[in-house]
């Protein structure tokens, strides 16, 4: 049995929060540049010029890449031979994300409660996923969420009769129908399979996977690769503007379900498609 403190949970916290926020991922940047060169439309080379400076920028003066700087969403591969010691595990990873967004000077987006909206002044809490893994590390994954994008998501429990046709059309019907709101060009994670909730899980990790990397599964590699092409073909383009570069990339993750079931979830994410990592 492996021993951490949470303090080394804290500062690990603190520090993906404020990283995840300033280096855009290498798979982005490089997604970016690919689609400047392929984009056509004079102003979608110009706004991806743009994006692609700004991300710099942010790099080179640590800022943030973007004024919102989410919703702090915290995943947690947990060995099953750690003991954490020193308090709550929970409340670790929370005192993390409130020192990373206070030094950071990162926007503080978060309300108390989703009626009455009364700011909570220091971006917590965050959404945190645990999952208990083998072994005695921990990896910590931040993935701050705009809500530009998020909001332009959305999950239909299909039937199975609807099968991989309705699937496609979910995906296409969810994308165009966001149109310019999720700042494109976007990063599309899609889940299938499981329950409501799990469906969603999926395709919020999807948007954790490089934009670079087919899923393993030959079937699944194909619909990502023609999904991104559907999708660059709705001309809606680089800030909804028009052109040929809507989506960088799509991810696809599945999970067993029930056979009466079909559950379907598309989690969109802008350009800023951010995350930042540590195993401790």
């Amino acid at each position: 049995m492996r021993t951490i403190h949470i303090d080394s949970i804290i500062e690990a916290v603190e520090k993906l929060c404020m990283d995840s926020n300033y280096y855009l991922n290498d798979d982005i940047i490089k997604g970016l540049e690919k689609g400047f060169n392929a984009e056509e439309s004079d102003n979608g080379k110009e706004i991806l010029s743009k994006i692609i400076e700004n991300a710099k920028i942010a790099k080179e003066r640590s800022m943030a890449i973007c004024q919102d700087t989410g919703m702090a969403v915290v995943f947690m591969d947990i060995g099953q031979d750690v003991h954490i010691t020193g308090g709550s595990l929970t409340d670790a990873v929370n005192e993390g994300v409130r020192r990373g967004y206070e030094k950071g000077y990162l926007r503080k987006s978060v309300v108390r409660d989703p009626i009455d909206r009364i700011n909570t002044k220091d971006n917590t809490p965050a959404v945190i996923h645990y999952n208990i893994i083998d072994g005695d590390k921990i990896k910590i994954t931040v993935a701050p969420k705009g809500f530009g994008s998020e909001n332009m998501s959305g999950l239909k429990m299909l039937t199975p009769s609807q099968g991989i046709e309705g699937v496609k059309s979910f995906i296409i019907e969810t994308v165009e129908k966001a149109g310019p709101n999720p700042c494109p060009p976007i990063v599309v994670g899609v889940g299938i399979g499981g329950t409501m909730e799990k469906a969603a899980f999926l395709a919020k990790k999807a948007l954790l996977r490089p934009i670079d990397i087919r899923n393993d599964v030959p079937y699944l590699k194909e619909l990502e690769e023609e999904m991104l092409e559907r999708i660059n073909r709705l001309g809606i383009g680089p800030s909804g503007l028009g052109g040929r570069i809507t989506a960088l990339g799509v991810n696809i993750e599945v999970y067993p379900t029930h056979i009466a079931g079909l559950p379907v979830a598309v989690n969109i994410n802008c350009h800023a498609t951010r995350h930042s990592e540590i195993i401790i």
